[in-house]
């Protein structure tokens, strides 16, 4: 399937296709030289984790470029389609931005999206001017319900939040990316450079994490393997691998060969 040279959210054109968090790094510094390692171009923070009402003291924010950096407030924690909607409005009134990676979440245990408010919140923040990027469960079926309630892009788990188990269902990703036309962005269960090689190669227009950088032995080499592993994968992607096949297949063609015979 042939996707876009560019990623497009929204009016905004970006260039790097990882998108990265701001969450659980050791230090605002850390998170710092791993975003500009990492190369990203959008940052995702929780609405919740900001001191809006004191602003006079340090905030993530502060260590944030803004001015080459495009923020994605999200609504982390929201269990609600109410929730969600509040934090995001709230987040805009506070300047952040239109952009609102909608998280509406149904257990507590694993994370997972209550997708049927996740639909809901969707429809009435696109209504109300926002432009909505839905973390969603891999399913198809949900990801073209969203397509079609406005959201701007749609983001399947690869896996369970923070799990690091990489891409458990690859098929369900090829599915999604069949089913609509909006960017399709993976997002959460990312461990390492090869499960966002291999999110790319399968066709993702992006890959969003944050536990797989921060939570690393040395985030910021992390970052830096994240990024080259984007750039590959997207490579490989637009390449065009070759089909697999059950037996070997030489890569010296002995076709056109004169024949033992035929040397004596």
């Amino acid at each position: 399937m042939k996707r876009a040279s560019e990623l497009h959210i929204g009016h905004r054109t970006l260039i790097s296709r990882l998108i990265v968090g701001t969450g659980k790094y050791a230090t605002f510094q850390i998170m710092r030289e791993a975003i500009e390692a990492s190369g990203a171009q959008m940052v995702t923070v929780a609405v919740r984790r900001i001191n809006l009402d004191r602003p006079h003291e340090e905030s993530l924010l502060d260590f944030i470029d803004r001015s080459t950096i495009t923020l994605l407030p999200n609504t982390a924690g929201c269990y609600t389609a109410d929730d969600a909607i509040r934090t995001a409005a709230l987040g805009r009134e506070a300047g952040l931005s239109e952009l609102v990676k909608l998280e509406v979440i149904g257990d507590p245990k694993t994370l997972f999206p209550d997708t049927e408010a996740l639909l809901e919140a969707t429809r009435i923040l696109v209504k109300d001017g926002f432009v909505v990027m839905p973390y969603t469960n891999d399913d198809p079926i949900m990801a073209k319900k969203l397509e079609d309630a406005g959201a701007a892009c749609v983001m399947p788990l690869a896996a369970p939040i923070g799990s690091g188990q990489g891409i458990v269902n690859p098929l369900n990703i090829r599915f999604i990316l069949e089913a609509v036309s909006v960017p399709v962005i993976v997002d959460a269960g990312v461990g390492t450079a090869s499960d966002a090689a291999v999110a790319m190669e399968l066709g993702a227009d992006g890959v969003l994490m944050n536990t797989a950088i921060a939570g690393a032995q040395d985030p910021l080499k992390m970052a830096r393997a994240m990024r080259l592993a984007i750039e590959a994968g997207r490579l490989a992607f637009e390449a065009g691998r070759i089909p697999k096949k059950a037996y070997a297949s030489a890569s010296s063609p002995t076709e056109g060969l004169p024949t033992e015979a035929a040397r004596i």
